[in-house]
C-alpha cells in the first residue's frame, strides 16, 4: 500500500497534483468526525515538488490516491474530541454521538448560529413574511392567543386601575396574532425625569414631532417613559390587579405554547418567543413596552430589542441542542418518566394496557441508549487510553444485554421457553439488520446525493473476515446439534395408509436431551462454552491487528484544524464525575424499562397472531439501534459512508463476540433456558446477509442500486419470518 517512487513532474505541477490528491483523499475518506457544522478538513502544506515526498498520483490514470482508499483519517478540533474519536473508532464500538466538547461560536455557520439566537436581532429585507411557516402558526397558536390577549384587556380596563395593561394587552393582542416583522421594544426611562411630577413637563418638551422613521410614526402618549418611576411601579394597584388576574392567565396559556411548539422541534423560535414574554414582556411597567412594525429603513432603534421574529418554522431545529444534547433526546426524557410512572404505579393495568405499556417502554430505551451513549464517549474522551477501554468494554452494550437478560429471567420463573426463543430472535434480527437494512439504508440515502460513493475497504475487509467468524462460531453449536441430534416430531400421520409408506409430521425438532442429556451435557454444551470463550479471543486478537501489527489500514490521524487566530481549550458539555451519574442512572431507568418491556410482553406473545419471530427480528432488535441507525444516515449524507458501515458491522460483530458471550456465561451462575442452539431459519438467514454483503463490500465502492439490493433482501427475510410459524413452545 506504500505510494510509488516516480519522477518528478516539476514545479509547478507538483503542488497542483499534490492538492489534487488531497481532494481526492479527504473525498474519499470522509472519516472526520460529525462534520455537521465542523467544516474543517485536514490541510497539508504546499512545497515544492523537489521538495516533497513522491505523491502517490502520481501513478494514477484517474489522479486517485490508492493508498487513501485503503485508509482513514480522522480530523478533530481538540485534544478531547481526538481522544473521544480515536477511542471509539479503534475499540469498534458503535456509539457515534456528538461532540463531547462546546464548539467555537465563530466556528459555526450562520444557519447554526441562527437557532441559537435569542430573537432580539434585527436583520435586513428577508423577503415576505407570509410563508407556511407563518401561516401554520396563525392557524395552531396566533388567533386564539391574539382572542386571549383581547380578553384580559378588557378585563383590565374593567378595573380602571389596570388600564394601562388593558391598552398592552391590546397591542400584543395584535402582535401575538401575526408577529413576524414586528418588534417589541424596552423604552429606558430618563433619569432626568424619574420623577412623577415630571410627567407633563416632559411631554411638553418632547412634542409631537418626537418619532422613529424604522418604527414609524410618533411615539404615543401613553407610552411616555418618564410617566412612571422603575422604583415606584409594582406599588401601585393596577399592578397587583395585573398580577393577580391577567398575568396567571397569560402565563399559562403561553406556557401551553411554548411546551407544544419546543415538542414539535421546527417550531422552537415560537417556543422561544413565548418564553420570553411570559418571562420578560409581562413583567415589564406597560410605559416601557413599545410594539411596532418594522419598515425598510436604515434608522436604528432607541432602546432595548426585546423580541423580533421573522419566522415560525425552522427545519434546521433538528441540530439544536441543550448542554450537548440533542434536541430529539430531550424531548423524549418526559416519556421514560411517564413509563415508570405507570408501569410501576398502575400495576393492574386500570390506567393503560399490557400493550400500550409495552411500546412505552419500548420507545423509552431510544433516549437512554442515547444517554449512555453520550456518557460512555465524555468519559473516553476525558480518561486515558485504559479507562477508555474499561467503560466501552463495560457499558457498549448494556441496552440489548438489560433487555435479553431480564427477558431470560423472566422466563427462567415462569418456565416459560417462549421469551428464550424471542431473546434469539432479537439476537438474530440485530445481526441482520446492521449487516442488511443499516448498510442498504445508508447507501440509498446517501446514494441520492452523491453518485458513487467509496469507503476504506481494508477495514471493511477486516469486520467482514469476524463477522464470518463469529457466525462460523455462534452456529457452530446449531449444526453440531443437527449433526448428531435425533430428530422428534411431534405428531405424525401415514399419508398412502401403507406401514412403509409416507408420513407427514409436525413439530418436529432435533432431541438433544435422549438418554438423560448425554448429548447434551457430555458434547454440546462444552462446544458452547469452547465457542463462548474463542469468539471475545477472537475479537481481542482483531483489536491488537487494528491497534498494533496493523494500523497503517486504518490511518488514524488526528489533527487539530483550527482556523488562524481562532485557538480555544476545549470546554466539556458534561464533566467525568456528572457523566458517570447520568451513565448510572441510564442504566438503572434501562433495567427498569427493560423490565416492564418483558413484564408486558406476554399478552402481545399470546394472544397476537403475528409470529413470535417476527416480533423479535423486528421491534425487539431493531428499535434499540434507531439512534445508530440515525447517526449512520447522517454520515451518508456527508459522504461519509465509511462510518456508515462501521457502524453496522461493529453492533453485528459485538452481538457475536460480546453479547452472547455474556448471555452464555450468564446462565453458568443463573440457569435459564437460553441454549446456544439456533432454529434453521436464523441459521440461513445470518449465514446468507454476511455472505451477500461481502460480496457487495468487495470493491470498495457502492451507490444506490446496491443499498436497495440489500435493503430488498432485508424485507424479504422479514417477510419470511412474519409467515413462519411460532416456535415450539409459544
Amino acid at each position: 500500500d506504500a505510494p510509488k517512487a516516480t519522477e518528478s513532474r516539476g514545479d509547478s505541477d507538483g503542488p497542483r497534483r499534490g492538492s489534487l490528491c488531497d481532494r481526492h483523499c479527504t473525498t474519499i475518506n470522509n472519516v472526520q468526525g460529525d462534520l455537521s457544522d465542523l467544516g474543517c478538513h485536514l490541510h497539508r502544506p504546499r512545497v515544492p515538488a523537489a521538495m516533497s515526498p513522491p505523491s502517490c498520483c502520481q501513478q494514477h490514470s484517474e489522479e486517485v490516491c490508492e493508498s487513501c482508499v485503503v485508509k482513514t483519517t480522522l480530523t478533530a478540533e481538540n485534544v478531547v474530541e481526538a481522544n473521544k474519536l480515536s477511542n471509539n473508532y479503534k475499540f469498534g464500538f458503535k456509539k457515534w454521538k456528538s461532540h463531547v466538547t462546546a464548539r467555537p461560536w465563530e466556528d459555526r455557520s450562520e444557519i447554526v448560529k441562527e437557532l441559537y439566537s435569542d430573537l432580539n436581532v434585527i436583520r435586513g429585507s428577508g423577503g415576505s413574511t407570509v410563508t407556511c411557516g407563518n401561516v401554520l402558526y396563525l392557524l395552531l397558536f396566533g388567533w386564539w392567543l391574539s382572542f386571549l390577549y383581547v380578553l384580559v384587556a378588557a378585563m383590565m380596563f374593567i378595573t380602571v386601575v389596570g388600564a394601562p395593561y388593558g391598552r398592552l394587552c391590546w397591542d400584543l393582542a395584535g402582535y401575538f396574532l401575526w408577529p413576524f416583522g414586528k418588534v417589541i421594544q424596552k423604552v429606558e426611562v430618563p433619569k432626568s425625569h424619574r420623577a412623577l411630577g415630571a410627567c407633563e413637563a416632559g411631554a411638553e418638551a418632547s412634542g409631537a414631532g418626537e418619532s422613529s422613521a424604522l418604527l414609524g410614526g410618533p411615539v404615543p402618549r401613553r407610552w411616555r417613559p418618564w410617566c412612571w418611576a422603575d422604583g415606584r411601579h409594582w406599588q401601585r394597584a393596577g399592578a397587583v390587579v395585573w398580577l393577580c388576574l391577567g398575568y396567571p392567565m397569560l402565563v399559562l396559556a403561553h406556557g401551553l405554547v411554548c411546551v407544544t411548539a419546543w415538542l414539535l422541534v421546527v417550531l422552537i423560535p415560537v417556543a422561544k418567543l413565548n418564553a420570553r414574554t411570559a418571562t420578560r414582556v409581562l413583567l415589564l411597567p406597560p410605559e416601557q413596552v413599545v410594539v411596532r412594525r418594522l419598515r425598510m429603513t436604515d434608522v436604528p432603534l432607541e432602546g432595548e430589542v426585546i423580541l423580533c421574529c421573522y419566522h415560525a418554522v425552522n427545519p434546521y431545529y433538528y441540530k439544536y441542542a441543550v448542554d450537548g444534547i440533542n434536541v430529539f433526546a430531550v424531548n423524549l426524557l418526559p416519556l421514560v418518566l411517564v413509563t415508570l410512572v405507570l408501569g410501576y404505579v398502575d400495576s393492574h393495568n386500570r390506567l393503560t394496557s399490557s400493550p400500550v405499556k409495552f411500546t412505552l417502554a419500548l420507545l423509552s430505551i431510544m433516549p437512554l441508549s442515547y444517554y449512555i451513549g453520550m456518557a460512555i464517549a465524555s468519559i473516553s474522551a476525558q480518561s486515558n487510553f485504559a479507562v477508555g477501554a474499561v467503560v466501552n468494554a463495560t457499558f457498549g452494550s448494556i441496552t440489548e444485554l438489560t433487555f435479553y437478560i431480564t427477558a431470560l429471567i423472566k422466563g427462567s420463573r415462569e418456565g416459560n421457553r417462549c421469551y428464550a426463543e424471542i431473546v434469539k430472535s432479537a439476537l438474530t434480527g440485530t445481526l441482520v439488520g446492521c449487516v442488511l437494512f443499516v448498510p442498504g439504508l445508508c447507501m440509498v440515502i446517501g446514494g441520492i446525493r452523491h453518485q458513487e460513493q467509496r469507503f476504506n475497504s481494508r477495514s471493511a475487509g477486516v469486520s467482514s473476515a469476524l463477522l464470518f467468524l463469529s457466525v462460523g462460531g455462534v452456529f457452530a453449536p446449531t449444526l453440531f446439534s443437527k449433526v448428531y441430534g435425533k430428530l422428534v416430531c411431534g405428531e405424525c400421520h401415514n399419508v398412502t395408509q401403507n406401514p412403509l409408506g409416507h408420513y407427514l409430521c409436525h413439530n418436529c425438532h432435533f432431541d438433544l436431551m435422549e438418554n438423560n442429556g448425554t448429548l447434551y451435557y457430555s458434547h454440546v454444551q462444552p462446544l458452547v462454552y469452547t465457542v463462548s470463550l474463542l469468539l471475545p479471543a477472537a475479537y481481542l486478537i482483531g483489536l491488537f491487528f487494528t491497534l498494533k501489527t496493523h494500523t497503517h489500514i486504518y490511518d488514524i490521524h488526528i489533527s487539530g484544524c483550527h482556523m488562524p487566530g481562532h485557538h480555544h481549550s476545549a470546554v466539556v458539555h458534561w464533566s467525568r464525575w456528572r457523566a458517570l451519574v447520568i451513565l448510572l442512572l441510564s442504566t438503572l431507568c434501562m433495567s427498569a424499562c427493560a423490565d416492564l418491556a418483558t413484564e408486558h410482553i406476554s399478552p402481545i406473545l399470546t394472544n397476537s397472531t403475528i409470529s413470535q419471530y417476527f416480533i423479535g427480528v423486528t421491534v425487539l432488535a431493531m428499535v434499540p439501534e434507531l439512534p445508530e441507525i440515525v447517526n449512520g444516515i447522517q454520515f451518508a449524507l456527508q459522504n461519509n459512508l465509511s462510518l456508515s458501515i462501521e457502524i453496522g458491522n461493529c453492533i453485528a460483530v459485538q452481538v457475536c463476540m460480546l453479547q452472547i458471550p455474556i448471555l452464555v456465561l450468564f446462565t453458568i451462575f443463573y440457569p435459564t433456558n437460553f441454549t446456544l442452539v439456533f432454529s434453521d431459519l436464523h441459521v440461513y438467514a445470518s449465514m446468507f446477509s454476511v455472505v451477500l454483503m461481502n460480496y457487495i463490500f468487495m470493491d470498495g465502492k457502492c451507490d444506490y442500486f446496491q443499498g436497495t439490493v440489500l435493503v430488498m433482501v432485508y424485507f424479504i427475510l422479514l417477510a419470511v419470518y412474519f409467515f413462519a410459524p411460532s416456535p415450539s413452545g409459544c
